[in-house]
């Protein structure tokens, strides 16, 4: 990576601020139910305290818009943060002012302060230059380890670096696109891409240009039934995205006249209501009830599946292939993982885009059989898309 790395540097008696994603999620009681991005950034922490270091740690959780919403709280962060670490982490009474200027002036060798929720001030993702500039002051080093929102040219990722002599990638941002980047630029062959989810719009760009890259490119989930409908099937209830039938005709054809191995379902699981009691029953593709919905894969479909990742040697999976979080329609999703796995454990390189496919490895207990999982859904897209992502462009080049 052409980016300077806090490899790079010796954090001896410098304050570092350093943009986390601790964007968690809490349950009523404010209590987090999955800490792995907390524990994400723990290398980077760990490796600044380890150089003699102090650390000004900042995030957003949440969509609090500008206002202070006291459930979307960094404080269970702060609490988790120190369990883990074994060690005090303050709270800032928030990301800007005297007050909190004032805990960073004071800040002490070895010491860690969290700033409160960025977004609790609308100039965050407005990349405002004034709140960027209180973002920096009194810091020596800026460090972005926050992944997840490197796709937004936001004050914390973008708008900060401008103060800052050396702007560093943190370690967990290394991983990222030391995965993604061999994945997508220089994968093993074969390589399968497997698409899911429930939009073709978010994806269209990157099926093109997963094109110029894969040797199978498998697609899934509620998307597949817009190609359906473009073949002129019937898919009853099915999610259909009615403006993008004539797209998906036109992804077919191009796959068709490049060689490409695009695959879609061949049968899938159709229910006559969206809910996990529903009656279902398998069907070809061909033959969905005009008053039923498909919301998984059918069995044909996860051997036909499972055969051509099983014969990867590079493997990225974005979008569950159903509506994993009911377990009647996990099951597609769930042979998708297992079939990655065992690929894995064969020797293949697997990488796991964020969002909905790692809550779904997740949701099955499979998080240690991949070769990564990124904690980031959207920037994950976007680099598979090819796209420069803000966050990362921003960083200081070596």
């Amino acid at each position: 990576m052409a980016k300077l790395t806090i490899e790079h540097l010796n954090f001896k008696d410098k304050k570092a601020l350093v943009r986390c994603d601790f964007n968690v999620p809490l349950d009523e009681k404010q209590q987090i139910t999955d800490d792995r991005r907390i524990k994400a950034s723990l290398p980077t922490i760990k490796k600044i305290l380890a150089d003699g270091g102090s650390l000004i740690l900042m995030s957003h959780l949440g969509r609090p818009k500008g206002e202070k919403i006291p459930e979307m709280s960094l404080k269970p962060v702060a609490v988790r943060l120190s369990e883990l670490l074994e060690k005090d982490v303050m709270l800032a009474p928030d990301c800007i002012g005297e007050e909190t200027q004032k805990l960073k002036d004071d800040l002490q060798k070895g010491r860690i302060l969290l700033l409160e929720n960025l977004r609790y001030h609308k100039e965050e993702t407005k990349n405002d230059e004034n709140f960027a500039r209180q973002l920096a002051q009194g810091a020596d080093i800026y460090v972005n380890d926050a992944f997840g929102t490197a796709h937004r040219a936001h004050a914390s990722t973008a708008g900060v670096t401008k103060f800052f002599d050396q702007a560093a990638a943190g370690y967990l941002i290394e991983k990222e696109l030391k995965y993604l980047g061999n994945a997508v630029d220089n994968p093993v062959r074969p390589m399968v891409a497997i698409l899911g989810g429930a939009k073709i719009s978010g994806k269209i760009d990157v099926i093109k240009s997963l094109f110029e890259k894969v040797d199978t490119l498998i697609i899934g989930g509620g998307m597949a039934y817009t190609f359906y409908k473009s073949k002129g099937y019937e898919i009853g209830t099915s999610l259909l995205e009615e403006d993008k039938v004539a797209l998906a005709g036109e992804i077919l054809n191009e796959a068709e006249d490049k060689n490409i191995d695009l695959i879609i379902p061949v049968d899938v699981v159709v229910a006559d209501d969206f809910n996990n009691e529903a009656k279902t029953e398998v069907v070809p593709v061909d033959r969905i009830p005009a008053d039923y919905m498909g919301l998984d894969i059918g069995p044909k479909t996860i051997d036909l599946f499972s055969e051509k990742i099983k014969a990867a040697k590079t493997i990225v999976w974005n979008g569950p292939v159903g509506v994993f979080e009911m377990p009647n329609f996990a099951n597609g999703t769930r042979k998708v993982a297992e079939a990655i796995a065992e690929a894995t454990a064969g020797g293949a390189v697997s990488v796991i885009g964020g969002g909905d496919s790692a809550a779904a490895i997740s949701q099955f207990g499979m998080d240690e059989q991949f070769t990564h999982i990124s904690t980031g859904g959207g920037a994950s897209l976007e680099f598979l898309e090819g796209k420069v992502l803000p966050g990362i462009a921003a960083l200081t080049d070596v």
